[in-house]
Order: structure tokens, then sequence, then C-alpha cells
């Protein structure tokens, strides 16, 4: 059963905008949505916090500060926060919808990944988190489910700067066992956190990776924490027999206990997660994990896969009987197969023939030149691609030169993760054999894309979002504010500023104009045409409620405004009026003859306010003589009843 068809906001359109299609999933803190902004016709997510956590302002105070925060993150492997709103108890965010899978749905169905897989994933997410530590946030809940892979191969990090709020450590959950198995021990011991906590939650990540499995395990929370303060990650390899010692080194560098330790931050981990990749082979790079679930173990090819096409892992070859490689035609493997050998022919008699020393040197030196020949052929006139990634030109052009190989085209292109100068690629890839004397060519990384952010200040929302489109970015987070000068609806000013060079596809929150602010006039208790007027002259346009209440106020007058008298609004802005139908009538209880006390409950239980008259003669009395409005007879609800004391 589809249990989206539960969900009260299935279906509905959220604060006029946002249509809510599908529930994707449910967190400790909110649910998200695959929702489509009907304004710009567009896919993207909601993320919702739970009513009972927008009930806490607190909560929702420190939640919208960090999603604008978070919103200025200029970085494309960061998921983008488009918007933020409220709709009665529904606080939200908008934001970018990445199609696709989760990285804990890729180790699910996969298993341990291939260290080039591992690398592949574990880069991009450390460029997301280097541009926040560079900008003074810690993401501080990096686990797989935290990291996105769309169906194009792109990888973007989930959830900046959102968990600070949330204290997940102490339930016993099984989610929260998936969190605990990420955390730095100064986290645990202190609370303390800094950018190298996500370091050390990355490590882990990349042990699981190459592995399959988390480095510390335990029967509850309190046993993980326990190993992650007293135990050191064990080394991959423990787990991966004949994995490259460099990838041990790099898992120990990014866990060590000691924080002073670790690298200080995401961009150098960064660093020597590529220096790690530039210093291994080929086939370490594609070595099959004996923990990688393949069709044979899982029956994957009866299944749907979740994971994208580009992160498919490479089965190895099923084995023959008699010990050589074959494949299923179905399973999409190059078929091979055995030629049979010919009988060897019998063996023909030759004529004895005397050998002189001169005969046996010239067979010694035939054998020798046939022997180099065949080596030559072989392997002599071979060499393998040497690593060039991260390289500088230079240090690419000396590489080659010192493995006999030419230099072939040298081209550019725009990196947002390789460092700029530095080596992105190169064609043959690092490990592949080819002839001595061959060229190689390479990429060269020119740093990311860069655009400058045109002016939209004075344009219509709409409008500056084509602009901003048009120019290879992407419209951001919308925040309101009132201005004397801009028009309701058009943009105020931009995050970052107009002229500023930034990445392309970046977003950028904009500023848009509520319009000139006016206090709104206390307009209850007036005639409901005086009101309208009184509005209008305002700047307020005025919109009167159906529905007609009782209140104090003569039926036709206003009885009640919102906003409120007082409160500020934009120009333009509606305010609501409801219209009295004049108080209601209730019957007034006979008191006469009753005690003081008595007779105050009875006419204070029946809704009127109480008044006494004891003039000089009721100083010291205590019983009812008379009552202004007699016993049976009707008066306003909430007037007041006058009782004679004699």
């Amino acid at each position: 059963m589809d249990t989206t068809l539960q969900d009260p906001l299935v279906g509905q359109l959220l604060d006029g905008r946002y249509r809510v299609d599908a529930r994707i999933a449910v967190g400790g803190m909110a649910t998200v949505y695959r929702a489509v902004d009907t304004r710009l016709d567009r896919v993207l997510a909601l993320k919702v916090m739970h009513p009972t956590l927008a009930a806490d302002a607190t909560f929702v105070e420190r939640f919208i500060r960090e999603a604008k925060s978070v919103a200025r993150l200029d970085h494309p492997n960061v998921v983008q926060v488009f918007d933020q709103g409220a709709d009665g108890a529904y606080v939200y965010l908008a934001m970018e919808y990445v199609a696709g899978c989760t990285l804990r749905d890729v180790l699910r169905e996969r298993g341990a990944l291939q260290p080039r897989a591992a690398l592949d994933i574990l880069e991009p997410v450390l460029a997301a988190l280097g541009a926040a530590h560079r900008a003074g946030f810690v993401h501080r809940d990096m686990k797989p489910e935290n990291v996105l892979i769309g169906d194009d191969g792109r990888v973007k990090v989930a959830d900046f700067g959102l968990v600070r709020a949330v204290d997940t450590v102490t339930s016993t959950t099984g989610a929260v066992l998936g969190t605990v198995s990420y955390l730095a021990p100064e986290q645990i011991e202190h609370g303390t956190a800094d950018p190298r906590v996500d370091v050390y939650a990355c490590g882990v990540v990349l042990y699981e990776m190459l592995t399959g499995g988390k480095p510390h395990d335990g029967d509850s929370p309190a046993q993980v924490l326990y190993k992650h303060l007293h135990e050191d990650v064990p080394p991959p390899s423990a787990s991966v027999p004949g994995m490259a010692y460099e990838l041990d080194e790099l898992v120990a560098s990014a866990t060590a206990r000691d924080p002073e330790i670790r690298p200080h931050d995401a961009v150098a981990l960064l660093a020597q997660a590529r220096e790690t990749r530039g210093a291994l082979s080929g086939d370490q790079l594609d070595a099959v994990p004996p923990q990688a679930l393949t069709a044979e173990h899982d029956n994957a090819e009866d299944r749907t896969s979740v994971i994208p096409r580009a992160l498919t892992l490479p089965r190895p070859l099923p084995v023959n009987e008699d010990g050589g490689t074959g494949e299923d035609p179905a399973a999409g493997y190059h078929r091979t197969s055995r030629l049979d050998t010919p009988p060897p022919l019998p063996p023909r008699r030759r004529p004895v023939l005397r050998r002189g020393p001169l005969a046996i040197v010239v067979a010694v030196l035939l054998v020798l030149g046939a022997g180099t020949g065949i080596w030559y052929i072989n392997s002599g006139q071979f060499t393998k691609v040497p690593p060039l990634l991260a390289k500088t030109e230079a240090q690419a052009r000396d590489r080659l030169e010192d493995s006999g190989l030419d230099v072939g085209k040298v081209r550019h292109a725009y990196s947002d993760t390789v460092e700029r100068g530095t080596v992105i690629s190169s064609d043959p890839g690092a490990g592949t054999r080819i002839r001595k004397n061959d060229s190689v060519s390479f990429t060269i990384s020119d740093g990311p894309e860069t655009v400058k952010l045109p002016d939209v200040q004075g344009y219509r929302l709409d409008r500056a979002r084509t602009l901003l489109e048009e120019d290879g970015l992407e419209p951001g987070m919308v925040t309101r504010a009132f201005s004397e000068d801009v028009p309701r609806g058009f943009v105020v000013s931009t995050d970052p500023n107009a002229g500023t060079k930034v990445r392309a596809g970046s977003a950028v929150a904009l500023v848009v104009s509520k319009g000139r602010p006016v206090d709104v006039p206390d307009v209850t208790g007036d005639d409901l045409a005086d009101a309208k007027a009184e509005l209008a002259e305002a700047g307020l346009k005025v919109k009167v409620a159906t529905e007609r209440v009782d209140s104090e106020y003569d039926a036709g007058r206003v009885a009640r405004q919102r906003p409120d008298a007082g409160s500020r609004a934009a120009e333009g802005d509606t305010v609501t009026l409801t219209v009295s139908k004049g108080p209601e009538m209730i019957e007034v209880p006979d008191v006469v003859g009753d005690s003081v006390d008595d007779a105050k409950r009875k006419l204070q239980d029946a809704g009127f306010q109480v008044d006494e008259d004891r003039g000089l003669l009721g100083l010291f009395g205590d019983t009812v003589k008379g009552q202004s409005v007699e016993g049976g007879e009707t008066a306003p609800k909430g007037s007041t009843i006058t009782i004679r004391i004699r």
C-alpha cells in the first residue's frame, strides 16, 4: 500500500504555490516531499518540519536563520535552498530536487565499491564540505543518507546546517544508531564540533564504501559510542585483503581519534584523496572487493536497480567448469570459447649432423636473439601510462617523458572539484598499456566556470529569475522586505551582489519588495463603510468575511480585523474585516432574595458582569433586594447587571 495516500499534505497546495505530489522520506526533524512550484512550473523537494517542532518558536527561528545562511553556499555539490516559508502549522523549505538515489541505496544494493567508485563519490562530497568549511559552516551529520547521487551521476550533499538544533544522540532508534556510527570522539565526549568532525565522518563513510560495513558496530548506540572513543577505525585492508596501503593511510588520517592529527578541514582531506588516487594504478582502482554484491550473489538481474547506470559496478566473470571464463549473453558480457587444438604431427626423422664449436656459438646467439625479439614484441616495446591526476602541466610532461612517452594534445576544461592548473584526466587513462613513444593527451583544469552576476534590481521577480537562468545561474531563496522606493513584487537586492563573479549554476538569493510599509489603523467598532474608507485611504485593500459574529458592537459594525490594529503591513496588503451581528441576548437569572455571593455566582455563570449597589443602608447587608434587569428578561451577553443590597 502506498503510505503517501495517508499523508494529509499529499495532493495539497502549500502556501498557495507548492503542489505536494508524493512523500519521499521521513526523518526525525521533517518530512521530505516531491512537489511542483506552480509559479515556475518546476519540480523541487519540500522539507516540511514536523508540527511538534514547528510549535517551538526558538527552534523555528534557528531553522529559518540557518536555512538562509545555507542558501548562500555557492557550490554545485550542495543541495540548494530556493525558498522558505510557513503555511499555518507547516514550516517548510523549498529545495533542489535530485532525481536519483542516496549513497545508502548504493551501499545497500552494491555492498563494497571499487576504490575508483568510492573516490568518485568522496571527492565531490569533500568539495561541498570544503566550501562549507571555508564559509564557516559545519555539517555535523555526514552519513550516506545525506549524500545524493543523481541519475546523471552528479553527487550532492544535503541537510547542511539544519541539524544543529536536533539532538539525536540520546535516542535509541535504529536510525540514530546509523547516525552515531559517524560521530567523532570529541562530539561524543565534549559536544564540540568544528570542520574536523565532518572529516572524521567522511573517513567512516569512505571505510564503509571500501568494505561494505561500518568500522564499529554494537547492539546499542552506547556500545558504538564507546568504540569510537576507545578504538581506532581498523584499516580497510583488514576486511579487503590486498587493498592498497595508500587507502588504509587515507582512512587512518581522516579517522584519527585525536582531532589534532586529522586534516584540519575537508579541503585538506580532498587534497589527500587526490594524492591517493594519483598513487594508485588502474588495477588497484578497479579492484572488485569480495564484499561487492554481484548478480551471482543477490539476483540483481531479477530486480530493478535504484543505482544510476554510471555507478553500476563491473561484475567478476563467471568461471567455466574447465577453468576458463565464459558469460551469460543475457548479462551483457562478451562470450569467449576455447578453440580445439589439432593433434600434434608425428615427429619427422632428421639426419644427425655434427656440430662444431662455431655452430654451437651461432646456435646460442640465435636463441638469445629470438628470445630478445620475443620479449621485445611482448613486453619491451610497451609501457603503462603513469598517473597524472592533480599534477601540474609541467609535472605531467616530466612524468610522460620519464616513461618514454610523448605529450599529445593538452586540452583545458572547467572543473568544480579539481584545482585550477592541474590535470583532470588523461587519454589513455592511468595504468593503460601502450607502446613506448606513443603520445598521451591530458586535460588541464581551468577551475570552476564563473559568470558575472547580472544586475536584476528593479525587475519583477519572474523577469529577474529569467535573467539569472539565461546567465547560467539558479534563482535561489526568496525573502520579502518592506521598501519605500521599490514597488511591491520587484527585486530590492541579491546575495551575492550584482557584478560579483560566481560559479555557473550557483543559487542567487533574492530580496523582493513587499511595498511601502503601512501601520494598520484600528477600525473595530466602526461602521463598515467608514472602516473601508479609512483602510483604503491608508493604501490597504479590504476583504469582508462572509461569516458574522456576536460581539459587543451593534449589528453592522466591525467586530474584529486581521491583521490587528498597530501591526505593519505592506501597501496593497489585504485587511480582513468581520462584521458584528450584534450582541448575543441571554436570559437574566432572578437573584432577588439570594445572598450576595450566590447572586454574583449565578449572574457570572450566565455570562454577565456584576456591579453592587449597597447605598447607605446596605453597607452591612448580605441579601439582594433588587436587580437592574428583572429576572426572566433578556440582556446582551457580557453586559453588566447591578444588584441592590439592603
